[in-house]
């Protein structure tokens, strides 16, 4: 489960690092995002486009919001197969940017604080579901979920699962039609040579 993460970045390196047209202007670096919040997002319409999306997936036939306090992580492995998540994982699909996440260490009773990284990428992109959503007065929200897997050899020393952080070479793939045992091939855990831990 991730509930934290970052974007330290600026506009000029989003823009050079992931091929935005544009950063918007309303775009600020934050050091920390939690579920509720607005996060930023991107997604494929004419070219790749920056926007934020409140934390927590609300499908488009949620009776309520609240569904969104348990939607903020999806597991790569039930995508296909969870309501909440499945017509997302088929046709709305993101790019989550950060710069780095934050763990509590899971496997000892000191429940110490970690900053993860990865090593050379000041931004990298975790894996993302998105759906819109109207509420009663008409009002539209869009919303989003960060996939998570289980976790590789460097973080799972603190912790079972980690958010998925796809390749550079896989984004576009996560964006483009494809059929989700295709979109599957690259839930992955990042390569733990390259995962950095900095203990809080």
């Amino acid at each position: 489960m991730c509930v934290c993460f970052s974007l330290i970045v600026q506009p000029h390196e989003l823009e050079e690092e992931l091929g935005i047209g544009t950063v918007p202007p309303e775009f600020l670096p934050a050091a920390s995002f939690y579920p509720g919040n607005g996060i930023p997002v991107l997604i494929k319409r004419d070219e790749l486009e920056l926007d934020y999306f409140y934390w927590g997936l609300i499908p488009s036939w949620a009776s309520d919001i609240k569904i969104a306090r348990s939607t903020f992580n999806a597991r790569s492995e039930t995508l296909n197969e969870k309501p909440s998540f499945r017509n997302a994982f088929r046709r709305r699909r993101c790019l989550i940017p950060s710069s780095g996440f934050y763990e509590i260490d899971r496997k000892s009773e000191l429940k110490r604080h970690f900053f993860i990284t990865i090593e050379n990428q000041p931004v990298f992109t975790f894996a993302g579901l998105w759906d819109h959503w109207m509420d009663k007065e008409g009002n539209e929200i869009f919303s989003a979920t960060m996939i998570t897997c289980p976790a590789n050899d460097a973080v799972g020393k603190i912790h079972d699962r980690m958010p998925v952080i796809l390749a550079k070479e896989d984004r576009d793939f996560w964006l483009e039609d494809h059929t989700p045992a295709e979109l599957q091939s690259v839930l992955l855990p990042y390569e733990a040579e390259l995962t950095r831990l900095t203990p809080l």
